[in-house]
């Protein structure tokens, strides 16, 4: 029996998440958004709220919470700024492949630090010339010894700027593409390591976003994560668990969008009436909430597949290229119906959409979203319906189906152009499209 009823737990969660967002990041966003700087006072505070590393299991100090809570937590602080929402989250996306990976000595010297001194960690696969292709990396580890020593840049990095630590992925050989690619948990303090200046965004300006430099870096056999051919299954098992809360963010965008123009209609006359008395804004802020429910439910189903065991890939692709797309609709339409004060920075909606654009690009553009999900259902996926050769498409066959005479005719079906021949045997061939009869098939009875 299906059931969405939170718990009074996530309910209690979900309420102090909101009031952080509404006290403490809101007041925040604008004046951070205009200095394109972090503010890591309100990551500080979000730590000491326990809104924060909330996914670091029970045994390393962490609160255990699975990604349903995530989901809460994290639509709640993209509804006062999705930038904000980035900062906050990302240290999960920079622990995930360590919560993942069987190396027990890592996860015992790295998440306690993490969950109890408000160490940062950040996630590194992108590189200049590389994206969504985690197979093409080519920062470059070299076997030494027990360990390995890297060279290369990565980049996009969020947090990469402010974390005391780097999961970071690179290839023993790029020739090899996903059977070279291995991860190691690096420090920031080590030789070689540089973090470049903040990159400049259109938006997410309160998120920190920069390139890592890594020259000869000698990383210690105790903190490789994954051996190379490991680290692709790594970065993709930690995106299937992760994917979904980028959808969370897309729903906490929306849905401030969509308050925002809801309000704004009810104040804003024209024409002689409210805007919101007109049946195309109304007909906008209806299709709007669709979107924001539609988006909520996906990344929902998507969370409670990765809490319950599931293989959540397909359930978070689906529910990251959606709810990111839809999040830049609902969006704009709220930019239209502000009309021109959408486009001024005095009100919130220029922001939200500038925040908003980039989801449906980074942790796998929408794009590469799609791809999954279309190999999926051309590889995997088990059709529920019979083969089109194989429907009984039963016209012109008379009492055929009638109580009582079912299977009194034969009904034969042409493969090519679906005409349906009835008798003992199949035609000599289609009157229509003039294949042989040997290619009809049976379809009744069966």
């Amino acid at each position: 029996m299906l059931d969405f009823t939170l718990s009074e737990s996530q309910s209690k969660l979900r309420e102090r998440a909101r009031q952080f967002a509404i006290t403490e990041a809101l007041p925040a966003a604008w004046r951070y958004d205009e200095k394109d700087e972090i503010p890591l006072e309100i990551l500080d505070r979000a730590f000491d709220a326990g809104i924060m590393n909330t996914d670091i299991p029970k045994k390393y100090g962490g609160l255990g919470y699975g990604l349903i809570e995530g989901a809460l937590l994290t639509e709640e602080i993209a509804a006062a700024c999705p930038g904000l929402a980035t900062s906050i989250f990302d240290n999960s996306l920079g622990f995930e492949p360590l919560v993942l990976s069987d190396k027990e000595a890592l996860k015992e010297k790295y998440l306690p630090r993490i969950a109890r001194d408000n160490r940062r960690i950040c996630f590194a696969t992108s590189e200049p010339l590389m994206g969504s292709d985690v197979a093409g990396i080519m920062c470059r580890a070299t076997k030494d010894g027990d360990g390995y020593v890297l060279n290369g840049t990565k980049y996009w990095i969020t947090n990469g700027g402010v974390a005391d630590y780097m999961t970071i992925f690179a290839t023993v050989d790029p020739e090899k593409k996903h059977a070279g690619i291995c991860a190691f948990i690096v420090e920031k303090e080590w030789d070689g390591v540089r973090t470049g200046l903040p990159i400049p965004k259109l938006g997410q300006r309160t998120s920190n976003t920069v390139g890592i430099n890594l020259k000869n870096v000698r990383v210690p056999g105790e903190n490789v994560l994954a051996e190379p051919g490991e680290g692709f299954v790594l970065a993709m098992r930690t995106f299937a668990r992760t994917r979904p809360i980028i959808g969370a963010f897309a729903v906490g965008a929306a849905r401030s969008a969509m308050e925002y123009a809801l309000d704004y209609s009810k104040r804003r006359r024209a024409f002689g009436g409210k805007l919101s008395a007109y049946q195309a804004t109304q007909f906008k802020l209806a299709e709007m909430y669709q979107k924001v429910e539609t988006m909520r439910l996906l990344v929902w189903k998507a969370a409670w597949e990765a809490d319950k065991g599931l293989d959540p890939t397909i359930s978070a692709s689906i529910a990251k290229f959606y709810a990111t797309e839809a999040a830049v609709q609902v969006i704009n339409d709220a930019l239209q119906i502000f009309g021109g004060y959408g486009y001024t920075r005095m009100y919130p909606i220029e922001k939200l959409l500038r925040d908003t654009r980039l989801l449906p690009i980074y942790e796998g553009t929408s794009e590469v979203q799609r791809i999954i999900v279309a190999g999926y259902l051309l590889g995997s996926y088990t059709s529920i319906m019979p083969p089109l050769d194989e429907v009984p498409i039963l016209i012109g066959g008379g009492d055929v189906l009638e109580e009582g005479k079912a299977g009194s005719k034969t009904a034969w079906r042409c493969p090519l152009c679906g005409y349906v021949h009835y008798g003992d045997e199949a035609p000599e061939e289609c009157p229509y499209c003039f294949v042989g009869g040997r290619g009809f098939k049976k379809v009744w009875p069966k």
